[in-house]
C-alpha cells in the first residue's frame, strides 16, 4: 500500500492526521481516492443523504477600502468618485427583497473604510434588527473588526461585545485568505490582519458565545505547506473553542486583480483535491461547504462527493467574486435540482445550520 493510500485508510477510519501526513496528501494523493476518503469522513460526521443550502444575500456596505490586497477586484480608494457607502434605505430594501424571496439571513461586510467608526456599525445593526428582527445578521469580517479596534483604541473583545449588543448574530470567515504570513505579505493582505489577529477575533467571538465560520481562499501561488498551516491553525482553534460552524474553501479568481497573469489560479482538479483534504484534515468541523459560486454548478455537484455536505447560498446578490470574473447564479429551484442530480436530498437551512 502506498503512503497516500495508508494515510487515507487512517483518515477514513476516523484517525486524526498529522500535518506531515496532510502535506503528503497534497503532494501525491490521487483525486479519486481522496474523494473516497472524504466521503467516508463526511458520512461519519453528517450521516444521511441530505445536502443543505441557504437562501440569503451578500450585501457590501462599502467598496471603499484603505487596504490594497493584490487579489481584490472590488475595492475603490476612499474618497474616489466611485467610493460608495450604502445608505440604510438601500440596505433595508435589499433585506426586504431577501425576506420576500424566502431568505433568512444576510451576510453583511465591506471594505475597510477609514471614515466609518464603530458607532456607524452599531447604528446599522440596531436599525436592521428593529426593522427585521427575525433576520440573522452574519456580519463584519475579522479585518473589519481589527480595524475598528485600532481606530477606536478599543480591545477586540470590546468591539465584538458592542457589535453583538447592537444586533450582530455571527461573524463570517472573510479575510482569512491563506493563514500563513509569508503568503499574506506577498498578496498584500498582511496589513489588514495577520494570521494571529484573524485567529484572535474568532477566538474572542467564540469566548463570547458567538459562532463564526472559517474560510480559505487558495490558488494565489502559495506552497502546499501554507495550505497545511492554514488547516492546522483552524483545527487547533476549533479544538480550543468549538466555535466554528463550517469551513468554506474556494479558489482565487484573478480577473481584474493585480495578481492576474502573475499566478496560475486553481481549476476544478486542484479545487476538488483541496476540498477533500480539507474535509479529511478538519476532523472537528462538522460542515464543509462546496463552492459552486467559483467553480460552477457542475463542480458544485461533484463537490458533494468530495466531502462537502452543503452548497451555501443561492446568492441572490454577490459582488466581490463577481468583480473578479465569477458570475455563477442559481435560483432556489435550480439549487434543489442540482442537489437532487448529485444523488442527495436538498434541505434549506438557516445561517448556523439549524433546520428551517
Amino acid at each position: 500500500m502506498s503512503a497516500p493510500d495508508a494515510i487515507l485508510e487512517r483518515a477514513a477510519a476516523g484517525k486524526r492526521l498529522e500535518p506531515d501526513e496532510i502535506l503528503e496528501l497534497f503532494r501525491s494523493a490521487p483525486l479519486l481516492p481522496l474523494g473516497w476518503a472524504a466521503s467516508r469522513v463526511r458520512e461519519r460526521m453528517v450521516p444521511g443523504g441530505e445536502a443543505t443550502y441557504i437562501v440569503d444575500r451578500n450585501i457590501n456596505t462599502t467598496d471603499a477600502c484603505a487596504q490594497r490586497c493584490r487579489f481584490c477586484a472590488f475595492r475603490t480608494d476612499p474618497g474616489d468618485p466611485a467610493d460608495d457607502v450604502l445608505p440604510f434605505g438601500a440596505i433595508a430594501r435589499k433585506v426586504a427583497e431577501t425576506v420576500a424571496s424566502g431568505g433568512t439571513g444576510i451576510l453583511l461586510q465591506g471594505g475597510i473604510h477609514p471614515g466609518l467608526g464603530i458607532e456607524w456599525y452599531e447604528a446599522l445593526l440596531r436599525r436592521l434588527k428593529e426593522t427585521f428582527p427575525h433576520v440573522h445578521l452574519h456580519a463584519f469580517s475579522a479585518p473589519e473588526i481589527v480595524f475598528l479596534a485600532k481606530k477606536e483604541r478599543l480591545g477586540v473583545a470590546e468591539v465584538i461585545r458592542r457589535l453583538h449588543a447592537a444586533g450582530l448574530d455571527s461573524i463570517p470567515g472573510g479575510g482569512a485568505e491563506i493563514l500563513e504570513d509569508a503568503t499574506r505579505r506577498r498578496i498584500g493582505c498582511l496589513g489588514k490582519a495577520s494570521t494571529a489577529e484573524w485567529l484572535e477575533v474568532h477566538r474572542e467571538a467564540h469566548r463570547q458565545g458567538i459562532r463564526t465560520t472559517a474560510t480559505m481562499m487558495f490558488g494565489v501561488g502559495e506552497p502546499y505547506e501554507a495550505r497545511v498551516e492554514h488547516l492546522s491553525v483552524i483545527r487547533e482553534l476549533q479544538d480550543e473553542t468549538g466555535g466554528f460552524t463550517a469551513f468554506i474553501p474556494w479558489t482565487f479568481q484573478d480577473t481584474n486583480t493585480e495578481l492576474e497573469g502573475e499566478v496560475e489560479p486553481s481549476g476544478g482538479y486542484d479545487y476538488l483535491r483541496t476540498l477533500a483534504i480539507s474535509r479529511i484534515a478538519l476532523d472537528n468541523i462538522v460542515h464543509v461547504q462546496g463552492s459552486w459560486v467559483t467553480q460552477g454548478p457542475k463542480i458544485g455537484q461533484v463537490s458533494l462527493h468530495f466531502g462537502a455536505n452543503d452548497l451555501g447560498s443561492i446568492m441572490i446578490e454577490e459582488n466581490v467574486v463577481a468583480a473578479a470574473g465569477a458570475r455563477h447564479r442559481m435560483t432556489q429551484a435550480q439549487m434543489e435540482r442540482t442537489i437532487v442530480g448529485a444523488g442527495f436530498t436538498p434541505r434549506q437551512r438557516r445561517t448556523l445550520h439549524e433546520p428551517l
